[in-house]
């Protein structure tokens, strides 16, 4: 039994030295979870650090966990009139587009590699989600953004395609411990858990932000506690009825992002740091999981089946889901190639190793080198990949402000910043021509790196985000005021 002192400060040091190399990573742009997981590999059992750890299960129960409150992170941070007109492209990337990627992995498994059909689709299913996070985190540390709805597509589609890939890995896993399973009772289930996901995560979105705006606690610092409790809440009801968890936590974050409440600044700070805590200990989790000279054997296969993915699968499923759409070729052959294989996929591949099934060992050890090819071959390209296509654009900014706003209980009035758009009415207009309401005031202006003190002779330009002091009865006016086109 490992002493409680020891456990402390072996945790620490591993995540202070994954702190200690993010910061490298934002230098160099290596996306962070590559990192991660090699801090993790080498705090292990074959590793200098000599941690010896080999359990699944408690790697899938930390990684659930993680993943929980890394996806209501990422809802919270998902503002729906950004994703609104690519909802449907990112559905159907998320629905078709993993079962394409899953089904065409499956055969070339099955036929290349000579794994049983089964098998095949089984690893097809672990490694049929992206992950949006790290293309962004490398696009940032270049400063490099992309242009027109490529960002809110991708950030969509990462959030929303986990629990297709999770289902599709429980299907498979289903198949081949119960071949019994007939397809009409897997497509039942899929049904049964988006639909239950789906309904639970907005309901209980809802029931957050109107919990939060009428409980009135007394301490500030519960207000996450209990977010955070209600986060675990919505994720274990809905698997305990049957439902995609996942799909219910990210809803419900995108709910109350999308809605005010009390102490809604503070909530996203402590879910931000929350969710790079999760991250850490998840990737670090994983990689004290993985023995290298397990590895070895299956680099051929893995890279037969890494590079698959890059050139013909990923490709593949993009052009087929968006065929409809109205995106350019360049945008397309962008998102099959951003494609990123994060922490999702090895988390997956713990499934099989749980359940029993044959080649589970084999399994897991070639979706971690994927995830491992996938992070350094295409996340050193993306930069490169968007100039390119010509699908790079300057990268927005989100403002820090030099005054801190803070909520009030029984009062209705709110701090919101405000961007005001390319070709908005209120360009090139002075303070004193814009018809505010009487109860709102316009606190600060940012421009560029700085700050403006407003007067009533303040000239508004594009791109300036405007700090705004509102009644909350006034806030979709004074959006609607800012947002306004010529």
């Amino acid at each position: 039994m490992i002493a409680i002192e020891h456990l402390l400060v072996v945790g620490s040091i591993l995540v202070l030295a994954s702190i200690a190399i993010a910061k490298v990573s934002d230098k160099i742009g290596i996306p962070t979870l590559l990192l991660f997981l090699g801090i993790g590999m080498l705090a292990g059992s074959e590793g200098p650090g000599g941690i010896y750890f080999d359990d699944a299960s408690m790697a899938q129960s930390i990684g659930v966990v993680a993943l929980v409150i890394i996806l209501f992170a990422g809802g919270l941070d998902t503002q729906w009139e950004a994703v609104r007109p690519v909802v449907w492209q990112a559905a159907s990337l998320a629905t078709l587009g993993v079962l394409i990627t899953a089904v065409s992995i499956g055969l070339f498994a099955a036929y290349v590699l000579k794994f049983s059909l089964l098998n095949g689709l089984l690893l097809g299913a672990i490694i049929s989600s992206t992950d949006a996070a790290a293309v962004f985190a490398v696009l940032r540390s270049k400063n490099v953004g992309l242009r027109n709805r490529l960002q809110p597509l991708l950030e969509l589609e990462s959030g929303s395609n986990d629990p297709m890939a999770v289902f599709l890995t429980i299907g498979f896993i289903q198949f081949v411990t119960a071949p019994q399973s007939s397809i009409g009772s897997i497509l039942q289930l899929f049904f049964v858990q988006m639909m239950i996901g789906g309904i639970f995560g907005v309901m209980m979105g809802k029931a957050l932000v109107f919990t939060l705006n009428h409980l009135h606690l007394k301490y500030e610092g519960i207000y996450p506690v209990l977010s955070l409790a209600f986060v675990a809440f919505v994720y274990g009801v809905t698997a305990s009825l049957g439902g995609s968890g996942f799909l219910a936590v990210y809803l419900a974050g995108m709910i109350a992002g999308n809605s005010n409440f009390m102490h809604k600044r503070s909530q996203l700070r402590f879910f931000d740091g929350l969710a790079w805590l999760s991250q850490i200990a998840m990737f670090v989790t994983l990689g004290l999981l993985v023995f290298p000279s397990q590895i070895l054997p299956v680099i051929l296969s893995g890279m037969l089946v890494s590079a698959f993915v890059m050139v013909v699968a990923r490709p593949f499923s993009v052009f087929i889901s968006l065929f409809f759409s109205h995106l350019h070729w360049r945008e397309k052959t962008f998102i099959a190639w951003v494609g990123l294989r994060g922490s999702v996929p090895i988390i997956l591949a713990t499934f099989p190793l749980i359940a029993g099934v044959p080649q589970a060992h084999p399994i897991f050890n070639i979706v971690f080198f994927i995830v491992l090819t996938s992070a350094m071959i295409q996340g050193w390209s993306i930069p490169i990949a968007a100039r390119l296509l010509k699908v790079s654009a300057p990268p927005s900014r989100t403002p820090r402000y030099p005054i801190e706003p803070a909520s009030v209980e029984g009062n209705d009035t709110e701090l919101v910043d405000l961007i005001v758009p390319f070709n908005a009415q209120v360009v090139g207009r002075s303070l004193l021509e814009i018809t505010m309401p009487s109860d709102s005031l316009i606190v600060l202006i940012g421009r560029g790196d700085g700050f403006l003190v407003p007067t009533g002779a303040t000239i508004l330009q594009e791109g300036d985000t405007v700090l705004v002091l509102v009644n909350r009865e006034n806030l979709d006016r004074v959006r609607a005021l800012f947002s306004r086109l010529r």
